[in-house]
């Protein structure tokens, strides 16, 4: 029912959602009928279950498989074949049919957020299982690509998630090691299959992953990253030498035999190749798109009406960024040409060196600690988790976004982090940063994801589970609340990058939709970014391939942040001196994620809007 992906792998626990601002509106409403909801409140317990029975990843990325209940999952990975989705598929739907049978009209409140939530996620899911391609129940259409399979994700988790502080840890590492090797024939084989059907990836999909498969493979088994954490958090453990020489010929003669074996495979498929970049050229592509749509913005918004809403939006951004960028003296060329010469601006730029890399990580850091005590008017309930931030592994940076979020264990064992590509320094100007910062850590992701795992009186099932128009939608958000706290109000150039990270994501609503619907090559979408962002054309063209990948993904953020801000003005006219923010946003965030749909009714029923 749950792909992995709808996980938020983020958690932390303790605070009470009892008492918080702004509870008391849903409070006074109807009670539920007590059966009714607790045989919903039943199902969603049985639905977490399940659903951690069958992912061992994810019990790691909860922290959960540190308990005896769920010490079985550290030795395993993800089952990743076609079978074990046809099973889920099967699964989801007899729970479907449960949450079906409860009469809805008797709950109320926050009962019936979460059974609007749940039936949203299950109905998606259900909609996806009927593409025969792809990820099925998570609208990514290739198995293997360059952004996210499982030699793309599993060495990073390995090294960062899986912690090693014994020999019994030690020893479930290289059983996972050893499993990694499954994992891709795993993946190789529903490729292949997939190809079959008529679903291969284009070809430029393909050599991206060939070229990352080719890096990984190249590097000699005692230095690849398995066996390099084996070592280092081995040796910090004080575990025996020993354990790093095992990972190293576990990588030799389980893991790159089958990375061969993938890479043959895509050989293989690219001399047919597509170079078509949308997935309407896929086996019923058309209605696919239309389900990736729904599934990241939790809309019924159509391909068409969200490149319409990007185009108006780029048009109003470039106009507000025009007149700041005239009060700072650039007054020559279109928008993109003059970010493209603030990008070049020496001033703006890091070394593109260790040392470098380490002042911008430090910078960042510095931005965290800036922000985060000048949120505290604006919330009842503050994150007790803190976020520290990383740079992506060099061995995935070739194919990773510029800048992601992973939560912390609910154990408090792991803080949450926030990520930054460092391929090149040249990608991160210094005027780009205090925005992303502010949308991937506090108040963005971290703050929006550790408030809701840390509530109580939801089900565990709503705190883990998330939808990337609500999370996206509030990260962006909270780009545009930074600015009105003023954290811009001595740095004109930052608010210019503010309104870059705007025009940005509404450039993606044109991007998205104009291949998936309107038939974009992935050159002209290359060129229609450069033109409205500037250069330089690389992280544009990492940009415009990972949307090929996950269709209507990259729509999320700017449909679900005008959602968020729509609503706050909404709320704003119709509560008049009666409004709060701290009350809207603890309305917005203290119920967990859900559909842009279910929020609004949240909001409405608050606000009396």
């Amino acid at each position: 029912m749950f792909d992995r992906r709808r996980f938020l792998m983020t958690a932390a626990a303790g605070a009470a959602l009892a008492g918080v601002s702004g509870q008391g509106a849903l409070a006074r409403q109807t009670a539920s009928d007590p059966a009714v909801a607790a045989a919903a409140n039943d199902l969603y317990e049985r639905i977490f279950q399940q659903a951690l029975s069958t992912s061992p990843e994810g019990l790691t990325s909860l922290g959960l498989d540190r308990t005896p209940e769920f010490a079985w999952a550290r030795t395993r990975l993800d089952d990743r074949t076609e079978a074990e989705i046809l099973r889920q598929a099967e699964i989801n739907r007899g729970f479907m049919a449960e949450l079906n049978a409860l009469d809805r009209s008797r709950l109320h409140g926050m009962d019936a957020i979460n059974y609007d939530t749940v039936k949203f996620t299950g109905d998606t899911a259900e909609e996806g299982f009927r593409f025969p391609y792809g990820a099925r129940g998570f609208p990514q259409a290739y198995v293997v690509n360059q952004l996210a399979s499982a030699y793309t994700s599993l060495p990073d988790f390995l090294d960062s998630q899986h912690s090693i502080e014994n020999a019994a840890d030690a020893d479930a590492f290289l059983a996972r090691v050893e499993a990694y090797g499954t994992a891709l024939d795993q993946e190789t084989e529903r490729a292949v299959t997939d190809a079959g059907r008529g679903a291969p990836p284009p070809g430029f999909v393909i050599d991206k992953a060939l070229l990352q498969l080719r890096e990984v493979r190249a590097v000699p088994a005692d230095q690849s990253v398995l066996a390099q954490s084996m070592a280092r958090r081995g040796a910090e453990a004080g575990l025996d030498a020993g354990y790093a020489e095992r990972a190293a010929r576990l990588v030799e003669q389980a893991v790159y035999p089958a990375l061969d074996r993938q890479i043959a495979a895509l050989e293989a498929m690219r001399p047919t190749a597509t170079h078509d970049a949308g997935v309407w050229r896929l086996p019923d592509g058309e209605a696919y798109y239309d389900w990736g749509l729904k599934y990241f913005t939790t809309t019924n918004m159509t391909g068409e009406q969200v490149h319409e809403m990007g185009l108006q939006q780029v048009a109003e951004i470039e106009g507000r960024m025009d007149a700041l960028m005239r009060e700072q003296g650039l007054t020559q060329g279109t928008t993109g040409e003059r970010l493209s010469a603030m990008a070049r601006d020496p001033r703006f730029l890091y070394p593109n060196t260790d040392e470098g890399k380490e002042r911008l990580l430090a910078d960042l850091n510095r931005q965290i600690e800036a922000i985060t005590p000048r949120l505290t008017p604006l919330f009842g309930q503050l994150p007790r988790a803190s976020v520290e931030v990383r740079r992506v592994p060099p061995s995935i940076e070739a194919g990773a976004p510029g800048g992601y979020y992973q939560g912390p264990a609910l154990d408090g064992s792991r803080p949450g982090a926030y990520y930054i590509n460092l391929r090149d320094t040249g990608e991160n100007p210094t005027w780009t940063l205090p925005t992303l910062t502010y949308h991937e850590a506090n108040p963005g992701h971290h703050w929006q994801i550790a408030l809701a795992l840390e509530a109580e009186g939801i089900p565990m099932l709503r705190k883990v589970i998330g939808f990337s128009a609500y999370s996206e939608g509030w990260a962006l958000y909270a780009e545009q609340l930074a600015d009105e706290i003023g954290m811009y109000e001595t740095d004109p150039w930052g608010r210019i990058g503010y309104l870059q990270s705007y025009l940005f994501r509404a450039v993606r609503l044109v991007v998205d939709s104009g291949m998936h619907k309107h038939r974009w090559s992935r050159e002209q979408a290359i060129r229609y970014m450069t033109e409205h962002l500037g250069e330089p054309e690389s992280p544009w063209v990492t940009e415009i391939e990972r949307y090929c990948v996950w269709s209507g993904q990259a729509c999320s953020y700017k449909v679900g942040q005008t959602v968020w801000l729509n609503l706050r003005e909404e709320a704003r006219a119709a509560m008049g001196d009666r409004f709060s923010l701290r009350g809207f946003h603890d309305q917005g965030l203290l119920a967990g994620a859900m559909p842009m749909a279910v929020l609004e009714r949240r909001i409405r029923e608050w606000s009396g809007a």
